[in-house]
């Protein structure tokens, strides 16, 4: 809509006006100083007191002069509340404060972009623990992931945070790596579904969703963070690309962050073919990419394809990226000085300021009405901070529900011989043996404020109710008599304790073996960032303990708080039950109480497999014939358990496998159908997943590969018809040219209640030439049902 000729407004601040032309004019009138202020942010810790934040120092920037920077502008805040521990009020009103201060100090009055981890959760003090990626993927529940997530972005937008950097779209390729715990899984169809579910929840909330990290970053060699990634462009197209490619068209996602790695030589933060080629000109995304953090001055100083920080900002800002987080180093004086000598087009800088100010305007930063008060600190007497302490709540009731929903969905039940579930009014003697038996922070990952920020501040108070194990299992199990001993650390080589765990566990009627990991970042863990494993073996003696509790005769109940699979050893044929919960958060071991019960029926799958030895490394499920056991060598990769495996207190019947048709065009579909029943005495979910196997391809394919699931109620004798139509699109894979191809041919979709438990198998066939899909093939089967209740019901 035109504005009226004699608009008060400068074009940029008029609602009236497109977003282009706001951004044009904008653009139009700033100085390239002014213009690079907006594509850098300034690291910064809130207030505990309400006042303005304070420049946070790292080890890797120099010391930020705030007064200098900010009459030229600022783009983002870094992490305000996510820096050091601040009652949420006060933090607040320590931001509010800063944005003032930013829009008034520039001629513009434009504020910053505030920005957070929002990984497992609001990275705040006092914020809610949910439980960690790898969990959601356990779930197999998008629908819960939204809803989560949803939850998490209300939060922080009531704070005043706009952008969230999460959720991580990395494919799991080895299992040693330390950040397992971030990503969702180790297939791209559950890792692209879950974090489209993500991205949609907290956009929802208006948040500005972050996907990472584009792209390649989970496939370095052994699985050492930050190392090179040598594979080719087909795994990188078939397996790493989907899931961002499902997010950027189907989620509303405006953000995307580079990653650290660099692919066959080339840094993602240098590669215009994949930020700018593939990203916006294939898939038309329409956002900004920001860095990871420091990861454009590595061009220089990690990857050396930069001589001067100059040169990296150029490379950077030519192959697409728009902001430099999470501080100024490369994007202030080393790209002016390159801009003015003419060593970088100017034309660069407004690319990228034209993607960060239409941002601006999308989040109303530019609107006459914005205001720098957050919606939780509305109505709040502001003169008077500490008035404020302890007014906000963002660990509220209903966060509690949702946080204890996800992680009861979350618990992976991998072996039982009929010992649970545990009468809960029995008296019985359990001796609870571990590590993780009373260590409240043994339910968090690396990126939960209390592990990634709280661990620098130990004489914080933790701001979240963090029940232990022990506080569960004698909150669940009343007339039990609970004994307990540590047995070992979690990482140390010191076994003198296994004398009295062994002792406890001679005497009572049931063990519960507590082990797993500690979250820590670059090395102060077991699992996290940085935290990278030799091989998959539980951490120090952990597996000692376990077999010596196994040597007792006493039933073991092994149960794994932890951040990536393990191998366990003897356990997964002599304990009487393993339970698999991956970081499940605050209300986790409550979860794990009610599935050792019964309270719970246990639901969740797993997401990446359960290794059978702890050294068969690298290994997924989604291996070609040659990347399965064979005669030709002595290591074997087959799993303990597969992905998609987990157990129920009930059981299931597939029955009346049928095929419409079972022969359609390349550019057709299939459609099936099957009967699922409850066979047993309890309510339970049966996740039906649907693998494709293409026997003969043009080039070598994984055996299987999952392309749909569905997660199904019933009650006890309930039967669920499933309707499946399978698009051809599904079948589609990269070709030794590098394109995309369908091909004719025999295919079998297996309908499976894990990768190495398949139900009915449909053999059908692709008929017709060759087909070429792009970038708008279809994702997704499309799943219908309808269920029956039980005779006589």
């Amino acid at each position: 809509m035109a504005p009226e000729p004699q608009s008060p407004l400068p074009v940029w601040n008029d609602p009236r006006f497109d977003t282009e032309a706001r951004v044009d004019a904008l653009v139009g009138a700033m100085t390239l100083g002014e213009k690079l202020a907006q594509l850098f942010g300034v690291w910064v810790g809130a207030s505990d007191e309400g006042a303005e934040v304070a420049p946070h120092q790292h080890d890797m920037e120099e010391a930020v002069d705030l007064d200098a920077l900010l009459p030229a502008g600022l783009g983002q805040l870094t992490r305000p509340f996510g820096t050091v521990p601040v009652d949420p009020a006060l933090g607040a009103l320590s931001l509010l404060r800063t944005q003032r201060r930013v829009a008034a100090a520039n001629r513009f009055g434009i504020p910053a972009v505030a920005h957070e981890e929002c990984l497992a959760g609001f990275a705040a003090w006092g914020a809610t623990a949910y439980p960690v990626p790898l969990s959601w993927g356990a779930t197999f529940h998008p629908e819960l992931v939204r809803e989560m997530a949803a939850a998490i972005g209300g939060d922080m937008r009531a704070m005043g945070v706009h952008q969230g950097l999460a959720p991580v779209l990395d494919v799991v390729r080895d299992a040693r790596w330390g950040r397992v715990e971030e990503t969702i899984g180790e297939d791209p169809y559950l890792v692209g579904t879950l974090a489209t579910a993500y991205v949609q929840g907290l956009e929802s909330a208006g948040v500005v969703a972050t996907l990472k990290h584009f792209a390649g970053y989970s496939a370095s060699r052994a699985g050492r963070n930050l190392a090179p990634v040598g594979m080719g462009r087909r795994e990188l197209a078939d397996v790493i690309l989907p899931p961002f490619e499902m997010a950027v068209r189907e989620s509303g996602v405006r953000s995307v962050m580079h990653a650290y790695t660099d692919t066959d030589g080339i840094p993602s933060a240098a590669d215009g073919e994949l930020l700018t080629g593939l990203l916006r000109d294939t898939w038309g995304f329409t956002g900004t990419v920001v860095a990871d953090y420091f990861g454009i001055a590595f061009l220089k100083t990690l990857h050396g394809v930069a001589g001067t920080f100059g040169e990296a900002a150029g490379a950077a800002l030519a192959a697409g990226v728009d902001v430099e987080l999470p501080t100024v180093k490369t994007f202030g004086g080393p790209l002016l000085d390159a801009v003015g000598k003419g060593e970088v087009d100017p034309a660069l800088v407004d690319r990228a300021l034209r993607r960060v100010l239409a941002q601006k305007i999308g989040l109303g930063l530019l609107d006459p009405g914005w205001s720098p008060v957050p919606a939780a600190l509305e109505g709040a007497d502001l003169t008077a901070p500490e008035s404020l302490r302890g007014t906000i709540d963002l660990d509220p009731a209903a966060n509690r529900e949702l946080a204890a929903r996800v992680a009861e969905q979350a618990v992976v039940l991998l072996r039982n011989d009929g010992t649970l579930p545990l009468d809960p009014g029995a008296p019985r003697r359990i001796a609870l043996i571990g590590p993780n038996a009373d260590d409240p922070k043994a339910v968090l990952g690396c990126y939960s404020f209390p592990v990634h920020v709280g661990g620098q501040h130990p004489d914080a108070a933790l701001g979240i109710e963090l029940p232990t194990l022990r506080d569960a299992l004698l909150a669940e199990f009343p007339s039990a008599e609970l004994v307990s001993a540590h047995g070992c650390g979690v990482d140390d080589p010191d076994t003198s304790g296994f004398a009295e765990a062994v002792a406890l566990a001679r005497d009572a009627d049931l063990v519960i073996a507590a082990l797993g990991d500690r979250a820590g970042l670059f090395g102060r863990g077991t699992s996290g960032e940085g935290c990278d494993a030799e091989s998959l073996a539980l951490p120090g003696v952990q597996q000692g303990l376990l077999d010596a509790l196994l040597d007792t005769g006493t039933p073991v109940v092994t149960t794994l708080l932890a951040g990536r699979p393990y191998a366990l050893g003897r356990a997964t044929a002599e304990s009487a039950a393993i339970l698999q919960a991956f970081f499940p958060g605050e209300a986790g071991t409550a979860a794990v109480a009610a599935v050792l019960s019964g309270r719970t029926n246990p639901s969740g799958r797993l997401p990446v497999s359960v290794p059978r030895h702890h050294g068969a490394q690298p290994s997924t499920y989604l291996a070609a014939r040659l990347g399965r056991a064979s005669e030709v060598s002595s290591i074997d990769p087959t799993p303990a358990y597969g992905f998609g495996h987990g157990l129920t207190y009930t059981t299931f019947e597939w029955t009346d496998l049928a095929v419409e048709h079972d022969a359609a065009p390349t550019d057709g579909a299939f459609a099936l159908a099957l009967t699922v029943r409850n066979t047993g005495a309890r309510a339970g979910t049966e996740l039906v997943q649907l693998y494709l196997h293409d026997p003969v391809a043009s080039v070598v394919q994984p055996v299987q590969r999952l392309v749909g699931y569905h997660r199904l109620d019933l009650a006890p004798g309930e039967s669920g018809r499933l309707r499946v139509t399978v698009p051809a699109d599904l079948a589609s894979f990269t070709g030794r040219d590098g394109a995309r191809r369908v091909e004719p041919g025999d295919l079998e979709l297996r309908f499976a209640a894990s990768s190495t438990d398949l139900r009915l198998t449909a053999r059908v066939t692709l008929t017709g030439a060759v087909r070429a899909p792009d970038h708008t093939r279809h994702l997704h089967a499309v799943f219908e049902s309808r269920t029956e209740a039980a005779p006589g019901a």
